[in-house]
């Protein structure tokens, strides 16, 4: 309850009635028990470790587990909100603003988010970043409740500190949600350095110190510590909600995921402390009001199918009558409800209500039920359905078994959905509710596992039906359709999907490899130049530009992509951290390739000087990553240019280099093309014939003949030239090659 919370502190403030005096009384709710395990999180150490260590372990009996805990924790405790707010006329009134008009905005935006999808991640973001201040607002309500059951008059240095340390605490938090690019498509990353996340968490922790023992100490002076034993373990709680998970991925250098915090045993343990005060305060309440009976299990019923009607109903109505995903649906209800539930929850729950503060602070204040009289429309129906009529009873209690029901059945798909190996379960999950993406795509995969082509193909036709804006089902189908060779229905997805999402990026570049493939060159340039114009930071996009022009002949524009490439990968591993940059950089022998095919481009584009660069820098690059072939390649080539340049020296040294990196890789063709390339360049550049001779024919020795028939030819010619010219020391070269070849490889300018 982010309120009885944040506001605490107004509370001594706004007394309403001058004659209202603080009982002592014991701090306790129910039991100590049950008041420190429950409501102050001290099994919060247990839970997190069991769902550490064994949700990692066995992760579909564990969804299944939390999914069953929702109905009985989440939901109701959602419903517990809904029940204070509405169940009263007076309440329904007086908070008239969140019942009735924030209330029609979220039910205008669920519709607005069901018709434009791209809504979902900015309302997923709100709902994330928001429930752990939500959290940190209850824990923060509760430890101050309990100080002031105990006795506790702080002072208003005290309140301040105590709040500034459970903001900061949440504000550890924010700055792990938001460090750097988001993994989830769903939640939108500020992108926060993490340079500055990390320094501004240490600052953080280091303040939440201060301030939690500054307002410690002082409250301890009033009751003394033992009296503060629920307020400690409140204390306890959000450390280890927030401030460990933090700690773990300052020192582990792990990523918080955001969903975790609004899911699992986090929110039940949440939902369960939200429900164990409510209902504590509906009891209160409901004695106060003419001491009329109030039944502990019935009003949990009331919560339990409220909730069930909070998220059940809405999916799968917007499945089934819309063809709507169930899955996007289901995830637009859980943030709007939540959102909701934060709104409300912030207005109704404040200890400066007097009402509020009697019940839960255990003043002497007269609990009364003064309803305002009203006419509208909506208040009468809402009387008469909680009145006492024996219509409005049935009804209830229709409207509960059937709610129970539906969520017995929601339970038992989910159930089956999770069944990605038994395609009976898929099956029978998928005739209860077929419009769910995720689901037939699970039900695509095993059907495809077990050789059923025709049937996996239907089921992504589903996925793409129910959820256009989900790329997964499409790729999945492309993938498909382009292993079986049916290219021209893989082109037409495509362009189909390419109506729906003009600006997807990746469809883009799907578009260009299929255009390439169905031998259509200049429609998959132009592809892939529009995916360049969406986002200019698309490094494949230049690559497959390069290498399509490069093929057609263009070598200036080709080499210019190369570039391009290369710049931006460069700047993705600068911006990456050490684990990023492991999982996402390309291969080395790949880059190398990338300079090399830029460094041909350039010179055969006559850009000599750029074109000895780039050879250069990947022979650097792969003498760093052993990559002696690839570097071997790089002095080849690069020599040739120093040699048409008249620098004899520098060719020379790469040339001997390369052989010496042949040999040592135990490349007899690499070896064999490189020694003709050196017997060619001795011959033209003056040196001994002799030696040139030698050159080429260790290269016939490596690979006699050639492959190409073409360049076997040109080598013997080659060959019978050379040992012509040599003549005496031809045939010396020919009984001792060895030592021809040695003589070689030690020339000095």
């Amino acid at each position: 309850m982010a309120e009885i919370k944040i506001q605490t502190e107004s509370m001594l403030k706004s007394r309403q009635d001058s004659g209202e005096r603080a009982l002592t009384t014991a701090p306790w709710i129910y039991n100590p028990w049950l008041d420190l395990i429950v409501g102050c999180g001290a099994w919060s150490a247990p839970l997190l470790l069991i769902s550490y260590f064994s949700i990692a372990s066995s992760v579909r009996a564990w969804s299944v587990i939390f999914y069953a805990l929702a109905l009985f924790f989440n939901y109701p405790h959602y419903m517990a909100t809904i029940y204070r707010a509405y169940h009263r006329a007076e309440d329904f009134h007086k908070y008239r603003i969140f019942t009735v008009h924030i209330t029609a905005l979220i039910a205008l935006t669920l519709v607005l988010s069901h018709s434009w999808a791209r809504i979902l991640p900015w309302i997923f973001t709100i709902y994330l970043t928001w429930s752990p201040w939500h959290y940190s607002g209850q824990n923060y309500g509760l430890f101050m409740m309990f100080a002031r059951r105990a006795g506790a008059k702080p002072s208003d240095s005290t309140r301040r500190a105590l709040y500034g340390a459970f903001v900061v605490s949440y504000l550890m938090l924010f700055l792990g949600f938001h460090t750097g690019a988001s993994s989830d498509r769903l939640f939108i990353s500020i992108g926060i350095p993490a340079a500055v996340s990390r320094w501004e968490q240490i600052l953080l922790s280091v303040a939440f110190v201060a301030l939690t023992a500054f307002g410690l100490v002082r409250l301890a002076r009033e009751t003394g510590w033992r009296k503060l034993l629920p307020s400690l373990t409140l204390l306890s709680s959000q450390f280890l909600w927030f401030l460990l998970p933090v700690a773990i991925s300052l020192i582990k250098g792990l990523e918080i995921p955001q969903s975790r915090y609004s899911s699992g045993v986090l929110a039940v343990m949440h939902s369960a402390q939200y429900i164990w005060i409510t209902s504590y305060y509906a009891r209160r309440e409901a004695a106060g009001e003419s001491g009329r009976n109030w039944h502990a299990w019935a009003h949990f019923g009331v919560l339990v199918a409220g909730g069930i009607a909070l998220f059940v109903p809405g999916p799968w109505l917007a499945s089934r009558l819309f063809h709507h995903d169930f899955t996007t649906s289901f995830l637009i209800f859980t943030a709007l409800v939540n959102i909701h539930h934060f709104i409300l929850d912030g207005a109704i729950w404040k200890l400066r209500d007097g009402r509020i503060a009697a019940v839960l602070l255990n003043t002497r204040v007269r609990i009364s039920d003064v309803a305002s009289e009203t006419s509208s429309g909506l208040t009468r129906a809402w009387l008469w359905l909680t009145g006492a009529t024996a219509t409005a009873r049935q009804l209830r209690i229709g409207a509960a078994i059937l709610l129970l029901l539906w969520g017995t059945v929601d339970q038992a798909r989910y159930y089956l959905a999770l069944h990605s190996d038994d395609l009976a379960d898929l099956k029978r999950a998928a005739a209860l509710d077929s419009f769910d993406s995720s689901l037939q795509m699970r039900l695509a995969r095993r059907e495809l596992e077990q050789g059923e082509a025709q049937p996996a193909e239907t089921a992504w036709q589903k996925a793409i039906q129910v959820n256009p804006d989900d790329p997964a089902p499409r790729q999945a189908l492309l993938r498909f359709l382009i292993g079986q060779n049916r290219l021209d229905e893989a082109f037409a997805l495509t362009e189909a999907s390419l109506r729906y999402t003009p600006k997807d990026v990746n469809l883009l570049m799907d578009r260009g490899l299929l255009s390439q493939r169905r031998g259509q060159p200049d429609q998959a340039i132009e592809s892939w130049k529009r995916a360049l114009e969406i986002d200019p930071g698309h490094s494949s996009a230049h690559l497959y530009l390069a290498d399509e022009l490069d093929r057609q002949g263009k070598a200036q524009d080709a080499a210019a992509h190369y570039q391009a490439f290369l710049e931006m990968v460069a700047r993705q591993t600068t911006r990456q951290t050490a684990a990023q940059r492991e999982a996402k950089r390309p291969e080395p022998q790949q880059i190398i390739a990338v300079v090399l095919r830029m460094a041909d481009c350039q010179q055969r584009a006559s850009q000599g000087a750029q074109a000895v660069q780039s050879y250069q820098l990947a022979a650097k690059l792969a003498a760093q990553t052993q990559q002696g072939k690839l570097e071997s390649v790089a002095n080849v080539n690069e020599a040739a240019l120093e040699s048409e340049a008249g620098k004899l020296g520098d060719a020379l040294r790469l040339y001997q280099h390369a052989l010496r990196l042949d040999q040592s890789n135990g490349d007899r063709t690499a070896s064999a093309e490189d020694w003709f390339a050196y017997g060619r360049f001795l011959k033209g550049a003056g040196f001994p014939v002799r030696l040139a001779y030698a050159c080429l024919l260790k290269s016939e020795v490596l690979q006699n003949p050639l492959p190409d028939a073409s360049q076997q030819q040109f080598r013997v010619e080659a060959t019978k030239q050379a040992a012509a010219r040599a003549g005496a020391d031809g045939r010396t070269i020919r009984r001792d090659l060895d030592i021809g070849v040695n003589e070689a490889l030690g020339l000095r300018p």
